[in-house]
């Protein structure tokens, strides 16, 4: 039996950053997963690594640590990232002013305050009658996730030797051995990254945490014919987001959505816009709680998301596919590291965030860990 110094149970995005993170050191790993493949949130999603709104503090400096590892894995593994930098277009002049109390945080001077016809520059397509302004954050970064993960997988092993355990159920991890599908496991620490995987390996101490599923739903759009430099969000965005949220201005915006878009906000429904190389944009998304959500797309929901894109682009392309996610998500914090045993760490982000944080959260792990 092989013996590695870090077993890593679980080959998402959070699985493979710590995996990054002790190959880095030098480190042998393994990282095993049940699936053939990346299949579940680390993939559906939007791709977007998000700084700016991310609650100032951990939150935020995990996210501009992490935005700096993927621009370092970017060349190592041939990832191309697609979109830099984030537009908030502000429809209504409360959001506005949220976006004008944003800009004059500490943590945004980099960030710059946009007319509308400055906002319809940065995101060609804009209506410029449905906008009021908005603010241009040039700290964001978007890859395409479906390509990104196996690229980042194929780049640990060729480059650092990580070896992948497919296809191998985890079943117990009683340190330095990790029981498997396939037989035995030997590792001097393990780093348990479940997902959204609530009752495989240390039910009791997620259940503790209250930590349930949240279900999304997604969509991707025809190529509209322009092309984004950079995301975009809109005014429901900014009650999704804490650095935003918790601004004192944002009770009034928050006093006029439930006016204007109940329904919306009782679908945790608000709208990214993403553009892959092909032209395509993938847009969503909406949020629904429960420890098991059902797995099925609501018509009625996809069209709150696509309405808000109408209102935003004033046409509405093709709809090309439709999918649903589950991510874990818990209500009082965005992630956690426990400690079920001295040589195992079980980390959990639940908050949608992995792929803005993870990286940073990775080497945190580590560093405790060795």
């Amino acid at each position: 039996m092989t013996k590695y110094d870090l077993a890593v149970v679980g080959a998402g995005i959070i699985g493979l950053a710590h995996a990054y993170a002790a190959a880095k050191r030098g480190l042998s790993v393994v990282v095993i997963d049940r699936d053939a493949q990346a299949n579940s949130a680390s993939i559906r999603n939007f791709g977007l690594v998000v700084v700016s709104g991310q609650e100032p503090g951990r939150a935020r400096a995990h996210a501009e640590r992490t935005r700096e590892i993927w621009v370092e894995l970017a060349g190592q593994a041939g990832i191309e990232i697609l979109q830099r930098g984030k537009i908030v277009a502000a429809q209504r002049p409360e959001a506005m002013a949220v976006l004008e109390a944003y800009a004059h945080d500490t943590h945004s001077s980099d960030c710059e305050l946009l007319t509308p016809a400055k906002t319809a520059a940065r995101a060609p397509g804009l209506e410029t009658d449905n906008i009021v302004g908005g603010l241009f954050s040039p700290y964001e970064l978007r890859v395409e996730s479906r390509q990104a993960i196996p690229k980042l997988a194929a780049m640990l092993a060729e480059r650092y030797g990580v070896v992948f355990s497919r296809e191998c159920a985890v079943q117990a991890v009683t340190p330095p051995i990790v029981e498997t599908s396939t037989g035995k496991i030997e590792a001097v620490k393990i780093v348990v990254c479940p997902g959204d995987d609530l009752s495989t390996l240390f039910p009791e101490r997620i259940a503790a945490r209250s930590v349930q599923r949240c279900k999304l739903q997604m969509l991707r759009l025809a190529n509209p014919g322009f092309r984004l430099q950079s995301a975009l969000v809109s005014d429901l965005s900014l009650l999704r987001y804490e650095g935003y949220a918790m601004l004192p201005e944002a009770e009034a915006l928050r006093a006029r959505l439930q006016a204007e878009c109940a329904t919306a906000l009782a679908n945790g429904v608000h709208l990214i816009v993403t553009q892959s190389a092909d032209g395509s944009l993938v847009v969503g998304d909406s949020h629904h709680y429960g420890h098991t959500p059902d797995p099925f797309g609501s018509q009625a929901v996809d069209d709150l998301i696509l309405q808000e894109f109408r209102t935003l682009f004033g046409h509405l392309p093709a709809v090309e596919a439709r999918w649903v996610g589950t991510y874990a998500s818990a209500p009082d914090h965005a992630y956690f590291i426990d400690e079920p045993h001295p040589d195992i760490r079980l980390v959990m982000i639940t908050s949608g965030t992995g792929a803005s944080t993870g990286f940073s959260i990775g080497e945190e792990t580590i560093s405790a860990l060795f």
